[in-house]
């Protein structure tokens, strides 16, 4: 006997009509269970549902992206209504669903429209769209070539190492911002006193000691501003 087996995008290729199986499989997917049919000898024979437990970590980590200001997008190859019940459940702003593994470069390009994207994957499907993406981040625990294809890698499988870089990278960069502006106010105060500008009205100049001090002091103050990211832990980051 011959028995195929796919989603119903397969079943069509096939020339069998999945309606029979409409009402049940729309139940499934409203439990965020994949249907998938099974023919044989070319006639539709069974619905069957699959389902890929969500992490533990993952509605922490949505939550956690959200508070940074960010938007979830979910690619998948799933059922269109079995993402939208795991997008509800889970509080993702997008979906795009029934992709297949090429499609989701031609994805990424789509949400780019809209603003930079970061994309998180593991499998081997998914570097071409970590190549495409602003920011392609890998979970460690994925394949080889996804971790090739990416920019950032976690060095763990938790979803919400993917928040704790963002927000470690928000961080650096504000750390950056800070830096430049003090090291160019300091300098902006202190060349002018040094090049005698308080001698005429105060007679005082400035000594090549101190002024050889200040400027160490502008490195030991930047540096030290820098050290502050090693505080860096997971729900205090606002604090550095």
């Amino acid at each position: 006997e011959k028995v195929e087996i796919g989603a119903d995008r397969f079943m069509s290729k096939l020339g069998l009509d999945v309606a029979p199986f409409a009402e049940i499989a729309a139940r499934l997917a409203d439990q965020g269970k994949s249907p998938l049919y099974a023919a044989i000898d070319g006639r539709l024979a069974a619905v069957l549902a699959v389902a890929d437990p969500i992490k533990e970590t993952t509605p922490q980590a949505i939550r956690a992206l959200h508070a940074l200001g960010l938007k979830v997008a979910m690619i998948t190859g799933d059922n269109a209504r079995t993402a939208q019940a795991i997008a509800r459940q889970l509080g993702i702003d997008e979906v795009v669903a029934e992709v297949l593994p090429d499609g989701k470069v031609a994805a990424v390009k789509r949400l780019q429209a809209l603003g930079s994207v970061a994309y998180v994957g593991d499998g081997i499907n998914d570097a071409p769209a970590l190549a495409e993406a602003d920011v392609g981040i890998a979970v460690g625990t994925g394949t080889d070539i996804a971790i090739e294809a990416a920019d950032v890698v976690l060095m763990t499988g938790r979803l919400t190492a993917v928040s704790d870089a963002i927000a470690l990278s928000k961080a650096t960069m504000r750390n950056i911002r800070q830096n430049l502006f003090w090291a160019f106010a300091y300098n902006a105060a202190l060349i002018p006193v040094a090049a005698g500008i308080l001698w005429p009205s105060f007679g005082i100049l400035l000594s090549p000691v101190f002024a050889a001090g200040a400027m160490a002091l502008s490195s030991v103050f930047v540096l030290g501003n820098a050290l502050r990211l090693k505080r860096y832990s997971p729900g205090v980051l606002h604090e550095v």
